[in-house]
C-alpha cells in the first residue's frame, strides 16, 4: 500500500475505503474499527428515521455510511435535518462495525459505518435538473449540466479507465526509449483531407493560423531533427460533421520512429494494444493480428475496418455468371463492373417489407437496386428474379455464397467499388437486424497494401487515400510515372470489430519522391514549395527512413468502456450538431474584438418568401 497522506484538513481517509484492509495504492491511510475519521463528499441519500439520520456520503472512492444520533451528537444532528441530496459536506466520527443483519453486501463499506460527532456543510446544492440515477436523461441536458453527469459513477468510471488506458500508453513507450514531445497548436493550414479550424493573426491582418488536424509535419520533422522516437498525447482538430465515433477536436496516441520499416512498427503497435488489454480489461492474445490486404478486405467483407468477429463474407459470382443471360448482371460484367451477393443467416423470415426496406438501405450507398433470394427448406430459390437464371447460375448462386435453408441472399450488380460499398454496409446491417452472437470478443486486424491514390468523383481526379506523405512500396514507386492509380501505398490501419482505431504508414523520405507525388495530386512545384515549403526544405537535410502510426484515444476508451458513443468517454463533448450546451459555443463576439482581427461577419442571405 502507497501512503501519500495522513490527514487534510478537510479528511483523514475517503469515503469508499473505509473498513477496508487492503486498498493497493490508497492515496490516504484506511480506517479501522474504532478508528477516528474525517471524511468529505457529496450526500448520495438522506433517510431520516426519527431519532437517527442516516446519509450515504459519496467521493471518487466509492459510498459510506454516516449515522447521525441526537443522543451523541446534537449540533450535527441539526446540521443533518437540513441536509438534501448532493450537498457537499465533512463530517467527523468513529468507525464501528454494523451489526451483522443490517450489512450490505452491495457496497465496498457495507459492513461498517461512521457515527457522527461533528458535521458541517462546506457547500449546498440547488434542485438538481436531473437525478443522477436516471438513465434516460436526454443528450442535450447531460451535456449542459456535464459537471453534474460526471457525478455518476459511470460516468466517472469512463474517465477512470481513459486514464488508466493513457498510463498503460506511457509506461510502454517511455520503456522503449521514445520521447514525449509537444507539437504546437497553432500551425499553416495546409491539406491534409478535412477541413481545417482556422484561427485570425492580429498581428497579420488577412492571415491565419489553423489548428491541427494531426501533428504529421511536425513528427516528421523530428525525425529529421535526429529525435528517432517520439510520441505524444496530442489533440487534434477537424471542421467535419459529428458522428458516435467523431467529435471536433478528438485525442489520439501519435507516434513516430526512424530507421524502421513497416514490420517494426507493426510489431510495436501489436504489442501495445495487447499490453493495454491486458492491463486494463485483464484480455490475453495468443495470435498475431490478423492482416488483411486492402483489395481482399474490400472483397471479402466490403468494408476497409470490416468486423471479423462474425464469419460473414461476401462472395463473387462474377466469374461464375460470365455467361449470364439475366439483364442487370449481363451489364455490370460487360461494363468491367462485378457480381457479388451476401448469405443472411436465417434471413428466411424476412418479409416482403423488410426486403422493400433493404433494397431502400441499399440505395442510401449507391445501389440502383438489390435483388434478393429466399432459400426454401426444399433448396429452391424463391425470389421475383429467380426466373431469369438459369439451373447452372442457380446452383453457383447457392453454393458460392454458401446459403442453406431457411437463409436469404442478396445480389448486387454494379462497379466494384459500388458492389462493396452497397454489400459492406449492408453486412453490418444484418448483423444488427438479425442479432447475430459473435463468434469472439475481440479480433483485431491490420488492413495492409492500401492505394496510395483514389479518384476524386467531385473533381474527376485523383487524390490521396490517406494523406501525401505515404511512401509507395518499392515494387510499385516506378508506377508514379506512368500509372500512379495502380501506386500502392506502404500503409497500415488498424481495426477492432469494425471501428479503425489507427492509420499510419511508412513516410517518403526523399524529397523527389514527394514531389512526384505533390505532381499526380495536381500541384506544382510553385504551388508545393508555397503549401509546404518549410517540410520541403527538411527533407534536403537528411531525413531518415521513418513511419509512424496515430491510435485514436477515444475510440480505444470507447471500446472498453463497452460504449456506443464517443461523447460517453469524454469528459466534455460536443452534441453532434457541434454546439455545446455547456458554454453555448460557438457564439457571438463582440464587434470590438473582429476589429481587432480586421474581420467582418456576414450573415448568410434569408431564402426569398415564396
Amino acid at each position: 500500500m502507497t501512503q501519500t497522506h495522513d490527514s487534510t484538513k478537510y479528511r483523514t481517509h475517503e469515503c469508499g475505503h473505509v473498513g477496508l484492509s487492503d486498498v493497493p495504492n490508497a492515496l490516504y491511510r484506511l480506517a479501522r474499527i474504532d478508528d477516528e475519521v474525517r471524511v468529505t463528499g457529496w450526500v448520495n441519500s438522506v433517510r431520516d428515521h426519527g431519532d437517527l439520520i442516516f446519509v450515504d456520503l459519496r467521493d471518487r472512492t466509492g459510498i459510506v455510511q454516516l449515522v447521525i444520533d441526537p443522543s451523541d451528537a446534537p449540533a450535527a444532528h441539526k446540521v443533518a435535518e437540513s441536509l438534501r441530496n448532493e450537498f457537499c459536506v465533512m463530517a467527523r466520527g468513529k468507525v464501528v462495525a454494523r451489526s451483522t443483519d443490517l450489512i450490505n453486501p452491495n457496497l465496498a463499506t457495507g459492513a461498517v459505518e461512521v457515527r457522527v460527532e461533528e458535521l458541517e456543510i462546506l457547500s449546498t446544492c440547488e434542485v438538481l435538473p436531473f437525478q443522477l440515477d436516471d438513465e434516460n436523461v436526454n443528450e442535450e441536458a447531460r451535456l449542459k449540466w456535464r459537471f453534474l453527469d460526471l457525478r455518476r459513477e459511470r460516468m466517472f468510471g469512463n474517465l477512470q479507465l481513459r486514464s488508466h488506458i493513457t498510463q498503460v500508453m506511457r509506461r510502454y513507450l517511455d520503456a522503449r526509449g521514445f520521447l514525449d514531445v509537444e507539437t504546437p497548436i497553432l500551425t499553416k493550414s495546409t491539406p491534409e483531407g478535412a477541413r481545417d479550424f482556422l484561427v485570425p493573426s492580429r498581428r497579420g491582418p488577412g492571415q491565419f493560423f489553423a489548428l491541427p488536424q494531426s501533428p504529421q509535419l511536425f513528427k516528421q520533422m523530428l525525425m529529421v531533427a535526429g529525435i528517432e522516437r517520439y510520441y505524444q498525447i496530442a489533440r487534434c482538430f477537424r471542421d467535419e460533421d459529428l458522428r458516435a465515433d467523431r467529435q471536433l477536436e478528438f485525442t489520439q496516441l501519435d507516434v513516430e520512429m526512424s530507421f524502421v520499416e513497416q514490420e517494426d512498427v507493426l510489431e510495436l503497435m501489436e504489442g501495445l494494444m495487447q499490453e493495454v488489454w491486458k492491463q486494463v480489461a485483464g484480455v490475453e492474445f495468443d495470435e498475431p493480428f490478423v492482416r488483411l490486404p486492402f483489395q481482399e478486405s474490400m472483397l471479402r467483407f466490403g468494408s476497409d475496418k470490416p468486423d471479423l468477429r462474425f464469419d460473414l463474407e461476401i462472395a463473387d459470382l462474377t466469374e461464375a455468371w460470365s455467361s449470364t443471360e439475366f439483364g442487370v448482371a449481363r451489364g455490370a460484367i460487360d461494363s468491367g463492373g462485378a457480381v457479388r451477393v451476401l448469405a443472411a443467416p436465417g434471413g428466411g423470415r424476412f418479409s416482403r417489407k423488410d426486403m422493400d426496406e433493404h433494397t431502400e438501405f441499399a440505395k442510401q450507398f449507391g445501389a440502383k437496386g438489390l435483388a434478393w433470394f429466399i432459400v426454401e427448406e426444399d433448396g429452391a430459390l424463391r425470389s421475383p428474379v429467380t426466373k431469369f437464371l438459369s439451373e447452372d447460375e442457380q446452383v453457383s448462386l447457392k453454393g458460392l455464397s454458401g446459403a442453406k435453408p431457411g437463409d436469404a441472399i442478396f445480389m448486387m450488380a454494379d462497379t466494384d467499388h459500388v458492389v462493396s460499398r452497397v454489400l459492406g454496409a449492408l453486412r453490418t446491417r444484418l448483423i444488427e437486424v438479425l442479432e447475430l452472437v459473435p463468434e469472439r470478443e475481440w479480433v483485431f486486424a491490420w488492413i495492409v497494401d492500401a492505394p496510395l491514390f483514389e479518384h476524386d468523383e467531385d473533381r474527376d481526379r485523383l487524390t490521396f487515400a490517406h494523406h501525401p506523405f505515404c511512401q509507395p512500396t518499392p515494387e510499385t514507386l516506378h508506377l508514379l510515372d506512368t500509372d500512379p492509380a495502380a501506386v500502392v501505398a506502404q500503409a497500415y490501419d488498424l481495426t477492432l470489430n469494425g471501428w479503425e482505431l489507427a492509420s499510419g504508414s511508412i513516410r517518403v523520405h526523399d524529397y523527389t519522391v514527394q514531389q512526384k507525388i505533390f505532381a499526380v495530386l495536381g500541384l506544382s512545384e510553385e504551388e508545393a514549395d508555397e503549401k509546404f515549403s518549410f517540410f520541403l526544405r527538411a527533407l534536403k537535410m537528411g531525413a531518415p527512413p521513418h513511419g509512424g502510426i496515430a491510435p485514436g484515444l477515444d475510440r480505444i476508451v470507447m471500446l472498453l468502456a463497452r460504449e456506443q458513443n464517443i461523447r460517453e468517454v469524454i469528459a466534455f463533448p460536443r452534441q453532434q450538431s457541434t454546439f455545446d450546451p455547456l458554454t453555448e459555443s460557438p457564439s457571438q463576439v463582440d464587434q470590438a474584438q473582429l476589429d481587432e482581427l480586421h474581420l467582418r461577419a456576414v450573415q448568410p442571405p434569408v431564402p426569398a418568401k415564396v
